[in-house]
Order: structure tokens, then C-alpha cells, then sequence
């Protein structure tokens, strides 16, 4: 029900009533202004595209929190999601006043000291609050709908893998209750976390795998949590014999700790992100490799199972991604491309035609230039 009524004072009263029976109006000078106000009331109601005028009242600070808590999240996620609202230049604002430009200045501002991933990161839990708040009648537009991120660098230019000689003056450099450590993320591709997370019943040295059923979350010792692996990480890695030796002496060697059995750790404590990486910066110093990361070497066994043949669908089991798109989206670049295997079953055809006449024809082309 909408209606306009003229005041004692000359100026024109519109209201209506929304789905619920609450009463809305405002005060207009002209007849026309307040009747258009109706209309467009009207009008969204039609679309599905009405809100309440009151509920953008909050801040994005309050609706983000108030959306956070209904979220199922993991503890990394929910760290970056209150990262996100923090580094939220307009969180004290009232959310439907949020507007696209605002959106796009935070973004440039945070691209100038941030990496464009981590940009993408915020912008993502940032984008999914406003949709939500779309989605419950609390605004009716999303502002981040357009917004122009940073690019990122592609991924052949951005991504660092340490040759086999490189890694090799790490292991030699390593104490040797660290070295195994390495050789987990390495040879078997486990992230830091999962690596850190392994304890002596993960390890099956009769069958030659390694069962990746936790991780260790949080940079600190204070911070440090087990928690499950990430979505669709949780696996079982076939490895090497010569791995699952170097682990077998290992825990002759230097042992297990805590009645959980932990194979790795520091000052009596399962490793956190920065203890390890302390650890791997002091090997990387030592042997003189550069700034290669432990991540970096998962990389390194991603690039050893493709040069080796492995197939996207193996590659994707063996890292734990939870789709094989993950995985081409992160090492397509290291697959043999189609002119390599187009050269190569040519040459293979033409050995199979002409046998071993197939090199003198060559070697006689060779010979007439």
C-alpha cells in the first residue's frame, strides 16, 4: 500500500508499507518528486531489487561481522578474512553509502604495498560480504562488481624451482636432523604445514607411502595448531625407496618426540611457518642457493613428475589439489607443448616408415647444404 498526502505545511508525504508491514515515508516539496520515490519503490519491489532503507544503515564493519560468523570456515581462512576487514578502508562507513570508486581506491592502495595474490585474496572475502549483504536485502548493488585488480605475473615468470644441483648443496648443508625435513618437501611435495604435521604412523616403510592427514597452522609457537589439510588435500604419496630410507634413519638416528610421535620439530615442539623457515634460511645461507623458499621445492617434485611423464590427473593426486584445473593452473607452463609432441611423433612416424634410413636421409640432407 503507497499513497501521497499533502501537509499543513505544503510539503508532500510519501509512504508505503513493505512486505512485512513496516511503514516507510519520506517528505518531498513537489508532488511529482514524491510520486517518482513511490514508482521506484515499486519498481524494485517488482525486480526482487527492494532493501530496506534502514537496514544499510549499518557499517560494513558490523555486517561483515555479523556475516563472518555464519561463515564454516578454516582457521587460515578466517585469519584472512579478519586481515581483510582490517586492511578495509571503508569498514567504518555505512554499507550502502560504499561506493564502486571506493572500492577500486582501496584496491590501488593496497596493490602499492601488497602482492597482487594477496590483493585478490582480501578483494574476494571483501566481494563475497557485499554479495551476501545483496543477497539479504541490505543493499542492492554489490560495489566491488567491476573493480580492477593488479595483474598478477604469469606463472613461467613468477615461479622458482631449484635445479637438482641446487637442492643437492642444501641437503649437504642441513644438519642432519633437518635434512629429512627438506627431503619430505622435496621428494614427496608436501607443503611446509603437512611436512611439519607428520607423525611416525604417517609413514607406511613397508608399502613405500606417506599419509598426509594433518597440518600445522599458525606462524608462531603460541599460534601453532593441528588442524586437517587443506580441502582435498588429505592423501596418501607413493614415495622412493631411497626416501622412505632416509626417514627410517632418521628415526633411528635422532628419534620421535611427544607421545603423538612427531618426526619433526625444534626445541621439543612440532615446527610452526616461522620456525621452519628459519631453519631452511639458516641451510639456504650455508649452501649459498639463493632465496628458494620450502614451498619452492614442492615445486621442484611437481617439475619431476612432469618431466617424467606423469599425467595431469597423477600430478593433481600426488600434490593434493582438490581439482586437476588447479593443478594446469599452476604448472601448465611445465608440460611439453603441443609443437614438442607434435615434432616428436613426427619423428617417431618417419623412424617408423623408413627405419634406419630415416638418419641417412637426414645426415644426406645435412651433407648437400
Amino acid at each position: 500500500m503507497a499513497s501521497t498526502q499533502k501537509r499543513p505545511d505544503g510539503r508532500w508525504r510519501a509512504r508505503y508499507r513493505d512486505a512485512a508491514g513496516k511503514e516507510h515515508a519520506r517528505h518531498f516539496s513537489r508532488k511529482i518528486d514524491a510520486q517518482r520515490w513511490l514508482d521506484e519503490v515499486t519498481a524494485s519491489v517488482v525486480t526482487g531489487r527492494y532493501v530496506d532503507p534502514k537496514a544499510g544503515k549499518i557499517t560494513f564493519a558490523q555486517w561483515f561481522e555479523q556475516w563472518a560468523a555464519a561463515q564454516v570456515w578454516a582457521t587460515g581462512t578466517k585469519l584472512k578474512a579478519e586481515q581483510a576487514l582490517a586492511a578495509a578502508t571503508f569498514r567504518d562507513s555505512p554499507i550502502r553509502s560504499i561506493l564502486p570508486s571506493q572500492v577500486q581506491a582501496w584496491v590501488k592502495g593496497l596493490s602499492a604495498r601488497l602482492a597482487p595474490a594477496t590483493v585478490k585474496v582480501y578483494y574476494n572475502i571483501v566481494s563475497s560480504a557485499f554479495r551476501a549483504a545483496v543477497t539479504d536485502k541490505v543493499i542492492a548493488e554489490n560495489p566491488c562488481v567491476g573493480a580492477k585488480l593488479p595483474r598478477e605475473r604469469r606463472r613461467e615468470a613468477a615461479m622458482t624451482i631449484p635445479t637438482p644441483e641446487q637442492l643437492g648443496k642444501a641437503l649437504k648443508a642441513a644438519p642432519d636432523w633437518f635434512a629429512p625435513f627438506i627431503s619430505v618437501c622435496a621428494f614427496a611435495g608436501l607443503r611446509l604445514g603437512e611436512a611439519a604435521g607428520l607423525q611416525l604412523g604417517d609413514v607406511d616403510f613397508l608399502r613405500r607411502t606417506i599419509s598426509v592427514s594433518r597440518q600445522i597452522q599458525g606462524s608462531t609457537k603460541a599460534e601453532a595448531e593441528v588442524v586437517p589439510p587443506k580441502h582435498g588435500s588429505e592423501r596418501v604419496v607413493f614415495v622412493a625407496e631411497e626416501l622412505i630410507q632416509d626417514l627410517a634413519q632418521h628415526v633411528q638416528a635422532v628419534g620421535v618426540f611427544g607421545k603423538e610421535q612427531w618426526l619433526f620439530g625444534y626445541g621439543g615442539a612440532y615446527f610452526n611457518r616461522n620456525s621452519a623457515a628459519d631453519r631452511w634460511k639458516q641451510v639456504r645461507e650455508a649452501s649459498g642457493i639463493g632465496t628458494f623458499t620450502l614451498h619452492d621445492l614442492r615445486h621442484f617434485y611437481a617439475s619431476g613428475l612432469i618431466a617424467d611423464g606423469c599425467d595431469v590427473v597423477t600430478v593433481q593426486r600426488a600434490l593434493g589439489h582438490a581439482a586437476p584445473s588447479i593443478t594446469l593452473n599452476t604448472y601448465s607452463h611445465l608440460w611439453p607443448t603441443a609443437e614438442d609432441k607434435t615434432r616428436t611423433a613426427g619423428s617417431r612416424l618417419i623412424a617408423a616408415v623408413l627405419g634406419d634410413s630415416a638418419d641417412s636421409v637426414r645426415t644426406a640432407g645435412t651433407s648437400a647444404q
